[in-house]
Parts: structure tokens; C-alpha cells; sequence
């Protein structure tokens, strides 16, 4: 069996630089379906402004080709059985048209589990000011490679509170995944992976079909919560997190469950999970984060 140590942690990665443009927002906009007029409308006088899960295709590039990014005295076969398991963004502003992104990473923990080995890397983006935009801990798991060691880095990772997980929820809504949704997500949030879009790679690795992404289930989720939650104002999103579980088949659909909510008058504290079509978690331990200031 593969094995990896907790020696990685605090390892930098080579700079990644990348920018954001109109089409690229207005691209992911479209790759997650939704029509909100401040990602696709140019004529507002405020500008237009990112998804709030586009970080997460932006720093895709960089977790792909990781192997590029840092020097590690492992065979790049280790790293290439990352699976995307946990996802937790801080955002500090929205990204915009013009935006120029610079992200310096580190390892941030590695942490042994029943499956594999957790790795997470913390990505902080700046803009060309020095001025922070968002921070992505993003986890994967490397599927059957051993931690040597007992692990660290923990004390590294953002917490968020737990809210209720049992089978009430506030509301839900079936959202269908079309065989469609796969190539387009795919191809407007320009982050090609094989597994999504090639029945003969994914059935050469166990799978029966190709399989959703998991960050668009994600994004499919976080659309749903700002328009139901947020008056279609995604701004204010500060925080979003979750855990990646089951997997999700085109020509099913999936299930957003709003299990929990917490206001007071700093913020507006949204618990979420989404549901495949088998009843499984796709998405647990999800959270989202609203800043905001009400009435007293």
C-alpha cells in the first residue's frame, strides 16, 4: 500500500496566478443554471460580480496539476488519487470582471482515515492590490494510500458550527441532473476531469456511468440558498462549506434540504445537505454564511 506522512504539512506550493474576466462569469453562471442578472446582466451600474462558488473552478488548474505545484518525495501516481472530499470557502470579496488573482498555497493538514489519507491545501487569493478575495481549505482524499503517521494540521482548519442532520428539513427542492449538465458544467466552468465526461474512463475505474461534479451539486445548492435565503443577493456570502459523499448519476436528480438557520444581527447562518437520487447524501455538513446587519 501507498503511504504518505504528516511531514507535508506546511509545504508551499509555486505561485499560481490566473484573472477573472466577464465570460468567465458569465460561463460558470450558465454551468450551474443561474439566470441571476448580476452574473450575466453588463448593463448594471453596479457591475457585475462571481458566483459564489466560482473560486472553486479558478483554483481548479492548480489542484489538477498539483504535481506542478509542489515538490514531494512521492511519485505523482500518490497525488493523482486525490478525490475532491471537502471544500471550505472564506470569502472575502466577490470577484469581478478585471479581477487578477494571485494564490500562494500550502499543505495545511494531512489527517489518516478509514479510506485513505485526507490532504488539505489552503489557497488565499489576492487581487493585484494585495487586497485578500477569498481563501479556499480545499480536502482530498487520496483513495488507499496509508498515513504513516497519526497526522497534522488539524488546528490549521477553519471551524463552522454543526446544525441539525436528521431527516426534518425547513424546505427542500428536486433539482434534475441531465447527462447534459455534465459536459456544460464541464465546459463553461472550464474544469475538464475525465471522470465526469468519459463513460470508458469512468467505467475502467469501477463506475457504472459518469458521474456530477460535486462542486456543481455544491453550486446547485448555494444557488438555491441565496435566492430562497438571501433575496438573490449573493454579495453578502461570506462562508461556504461541506463534505463531498455519494455520488450523483446523470439523468437522476438531486434533492437540496435546508435542515437548519441561525440569525442574528451580524450574520444569517444557513444548514444545508443535498440528497441523490437514491436518498444518500451527495452533500453533508453543508453551511453557508450570510453577513449581515438586522434591524434590532
Amino acid at each position: 500500500m501507498m503511504e504518505v506522512t504528516s511531514s507535508i504539512v506546511g509545504q508551499k506550493l509555486k505561485e499560481f496566478k490566473t484573472s477573472v474576466d466577464q465570460r468567465k462569469i458569465n460561463n460558470y453562471a450558465a454551468a450551474v443554471n443561474d439566470l441571476n442578472p448580476l452574473y450575466l446582466d453588463d448593463r448594471l451600474s453596479s457591475g457585475l460580480l462571481a458566483p459564489p462558488t466560482l473560486p472553486a473552478a479558478i483554483t481548479w488548474p492548480l489542484i489538477n496539476n498539483i504535481y506542478e505545484y509542489i515538490d514531494l518525495a512521492y511519485p505523482p501516481e500518490v497525488l493523482l488519487r486525490l478525490v475532491h472530499y471537502s471544500e471550505h470557502l472564506e470569502i472575502h470579496q466577490p470577484l469581478r470582471p478585471g479581477c487578477q488573482v494571485t494564490i500562494n498555497g500550502e499543505v495545511a493538514a494531512v489527517l489518516p482515515g478509514s479510506k485513505g489519507t485526507h490532504v488539505i491545501f489552503k489557497l488565499p487569493a489576492y487581487n493585484e492590490h494585495g487586497e485578500a478575495l477569498f481563501t479556499e481549505y480545499i480536502g482530498g482524499l487520496l483513495r488507499g494510500v496509508n498515513c504513516a503517521d497519526s497526522g497534522r494540521g488539524s488546528e490549521n482548519l477553519p471551524k463552522h458550527p454543526q446544525g441539525d442532520q436528521t431527516e426534518s428539513s425547513i424546505w427542500e427542492t428536486a433539482i434534475p441532473i441531465t447527462r447534459a449538465a455534465c459536459y456544460i458544467y464541464e465546459g463553461c466552468a472550464d474544469v475538464p476531469f475525465p471522470i465526469h465526461t468519459s463513460p470508458a474512463f469512468a467505467q475502467s475505474v469501477g463506475l457504472p456511468d459518469i458521474i456530477y461534479f460535486g462542486v456543481a451539486t455544491l453550486a446547485q445548492a448555494v444557488r438555491e440558498l441565496v435566492n430562497r435565503e438571501n433575496n438573490a443577493d449573493p454579495s453578502t456570502v461570506s462562508e461556504v462549506a461541506c463534505r463531498f459523499r455519494g455520488m450523483v448519476l446523470p439523468e437522476t436528480f438531486i434533492r437540496v434540504q435546508l435542515t437548519g438557520r441561525t440569525i442574528n444581527k451580524e450574520r444569517k447562518e444557513l444548514f444545508f445537505r443535498v440528497l441523490n437520487h437514491e436518498g444518500r447524501e451527495a452533500v453533508s455538513e453543508g453551511y453557508l454564511k450570510i453577513a449581515h446587519t438586522i434591524d434590532s
